[in-house]
């Protein structure tokens, strides 16, 4: 399967130039001035670095990683053709610079490459969701996870899509496998890719109570504690969930979850 780095479509790392070693020590070396080369087992000279080449898909990786994603483009069109993972990569660019029907444009000529590139097919699903097109990204999402069942980013992005269709109970269950794949996958801000954060949801409050939830089932408690805080300051008017929702019922004896339960609302 074609991999690069998944809004979660995912870039790689930058690859950095590198030193290599391409000559070998001297058999000889040379007699003091004025007199004739001779064999003899001396110090070998020092070996001189021959730089690595840049490849334009190494090219891009750096200027992606500088946020200058129209030199990345650039650099990226003068790699080979017919390549799925330079066209998934330029689609990011374009997609960093929210030139959305660029960025779709070019992750549909991946997926057409490369029909099972689970995250170019992610990343078209994100397009569709940044435009409100909500079927059709979980419709996306689902393809994805069918050829990479063990991505958490996708299922992260699977259950926004599904909150943003009020689909509750489907968020929930996709929050939950998202979290059970990587513990880690809500807390991650890397400029790299396209993994919808909850700054790309409308109804925060309610966003971070279900991220609440979903915490306090897998039994991280100060995490629980965290976005149910957050979703009382954003003004989570529910508050009698808390206290019905079987998920928080491990934490309901915490002096901690009461004096959350107290706070005044922030954002009403």
């Amino acid at each position: 399967m074609v991999k690069t780095s998944c809004l979660f479509l995912m870039l790689g790392a930058p690859l950095w130039a590198q030193s290599s070693v391409s000559g070998q020590p001297a058999a000889s070396a040379q007699s003091p001035a004025g007199t004739e080369w001779r064999a003899a087992a001396t110090v070998p000279a020092t070996p001189r670095p021959e730089p690595t080449k840049l490849t334009p898909e190494m090219r891009g990786d750096i200027y992606m990683a500088r946020k200058m994603y129209r030199e990345a483009v650039e650099a990226y069109r003068q790699g080979p053709t017919q390549s799925a993972i330079l066209e998934n990569k330029i689609g990011i660019a374009y997609h960093q610079m929210l030139e959305l029907r660029l960025a779709r444009k070019q992750y549909e000529k991946a997926i057409k490459l490369s029909p099972k590139y689970s995250e170019a097919i992610n990343n078209l699903g994100t397009v569709h969701y940044a435009s409100k097109g909500y079927r059709k990204a979980i419709t996306y999402y689902k393809r994805a996870l069918a050829h990479a069942p063990n991505s958490a980013s996708i299922y992260s992005n699977l259950g926004t899509a599904f909150f943003a269709r009020k689909k509750y109970a489907d968020a929930f269950t996709a929050y939950q496998k998202a979290l059970e794949l990587d513990p880690e996958v809500f807390e991650h801000r890397g400029s790299q890719g396209v993994l919808l954060q909850e700054r790309s949801v409308q109804e925060r409050a309610k966003f971070h109570f279900y991220l609440a939830k979903t915490y306090a089932k897998s039994g991280q408690t100060e995490r629980a504690l965290l976005y149910m805080r957050k979703a009382i300051e954003e003004g989570f008017k529910e508050r009698n969930k808390f206290n019905e929702d079987p998920e928080f019922e491990p934490l309901r004896q915490l002096p901690e979850f009461q004096q959350i339960l107290t706070m005044e609302n922030r954002v009403l």
